[in-house]
């Protein structure tokens, strides 16, 4: 199959998905403000100054969904048949549908969920069990499954509910200053499309690249100062689909991944929300509160505490993200002694910030 072709289909994608994004994302700020769906300034993490439209999930959820639905009808109507890059791979795509649909459904109650969760907040209780039945859902019936090392379906199906989870709440975390997690995650599903497409799954390749061109047209609107947030929708959609599509990559079928090493990437590629995650989730009990409470120990406050800017701070996590994501394409094709030195440089990377925040930051809060 001609690679070549593939790079533009890739392209095309990505183009589409971010002007999609770019057309409704304003168009969902206005219907926010004529519905009263906004953010008020309060003692939050973001300090924003004025009241900001909060339908951003659903901006980016239907762009993507819209995107989905496009390519499957200009796919299927005869329109590229002489493109042999599809044609080859079409009756793959059709069967593929049906698992398709239940993860666009998945996708669909995370955004839902959020929205909920926004417009009256929800229970730690409530929004777990919420988030719980998603990732169940996608698991039992939408093929999602982290199979590496795990040979009973049961503990397999359960690992993959508590990842699906865990990056739903991670992104719900890291969403804490203007175009933070936007940035971030269309970060990871760039990478994630490159060795997607390097790995021949091209599926996987097309959505990650319409994703992140998704985010990429939301990004334009939520960098600072914002005007519209992604709110809860938004990033427990970005969260489901960074889980999915990591599990789709790199965890689903060792035996058809072309890397030695496919558990590293997705830790790689998404290493700094797992690591704000984990470190807030330690700072928090330590401090004896509960782990789910909002509190301003994110690595993006400790560098604005270190004296950054806010803009400068979101700046600098989006490097790091970068830095360390781009490690995994070295490791997809490299062998032991590559992944090991690749993997040893990233946690001294995390150490040498970690170090320094903890040794730099004043103790006022944000």
């Amino acid at each position: 199959m001609d690679m070549n072709s593939w790079i533009w289909i890739y392209t095309a994608v990505f183009a589409g998905g971010a002007a999609l994004s770019l057309l409704l994302t304003p168009l969902f700020g206005a219907l926010a403000r004529r519905t009263g769906f906004l953010d008020v300034p309060a003692a939050n993490h973001k300090k924003h100054a004025g009241a900001t439209p909060l339908l951003g999930g659903c901006a980016m959820f239907s762009s993507w969904f819209i995107g989905i639905f496009a390519g499957i009808l200009l796919a299927g109507s005869g329109l590229f048949d002489g493109l042999s890059a599809l044609s080859a791979v079409m009756p793959g795509m059709m069967s593929a549908l049906p698992r398709l649909g239940v993860i666009a459904g998945g996708a669909l109650l995370a955004v839902l969920l959020g929205l909920w969760d926004d417009k009256r907040p929800m229970s730690a209780s409530a929004k777990f069990g919420g988030q719980f039945a998603i990732a169940l859902l996608v698991t039992c019936y939408g093929g999602v499954r982290l199979n590496v090392f795990i040979g009973d379906p049961l503990i397999a199906g359960a690992v993959t509910v508590f990842w699906i989870m865990l990056m739903m709440n991670s992104i719900n975390f890291f969403d804490n200053m203007d175009g933070l997690a936007a940035g971030v995650i269309a970060i990871a599903l760039g990478i994630f499309a490159v060795i997607a497409g390097l790995n021949g799954q091209f599926f996987i390749a097309a959505n990650s690249a319409l994703s992140c061109g998704v985010c990429c047209g939301f990004w334009f609107y939520n960098t600072a100062p914002a005007r519209i947030f992604m709110g809860d929708s938004g990033s427990h959609f970005l969260g489901f689909l960074a889980a999915v599509t990591a599990a789709e990559i790199s965890f689903f079928d060792i035996s058809y991944s072309l890397s030695r090493f496919p558990v590293l990437i997705p830790l790689l590629v998404l290493a700094l929300p797992l690591f704000d995650t984990v470190m807030v989730v330690v700072i928090r009990t330590l401090n004896r509160k509960p782990f789910w409470i909002g509190d301003h120990n994110h690595i993006s406050h400790r560098f604005v505490r270190m004296g950054l800017t806010r803009p400068q701070a979101v700046l600098l996590v989006h490097l790091l993200s970068l830095s360390i994501g781009l490690a995994a394409l070295p490791i997809f094709w490299g062998d032991f002694r590559t992944a090991a030195v690749l993997v040893f440089q990233s946690l001294i990377q995390l150490t040498v910030v970690t170090l320094l925040q903890f040794t730099l930051a004043k103790k006022d809060p944000v």
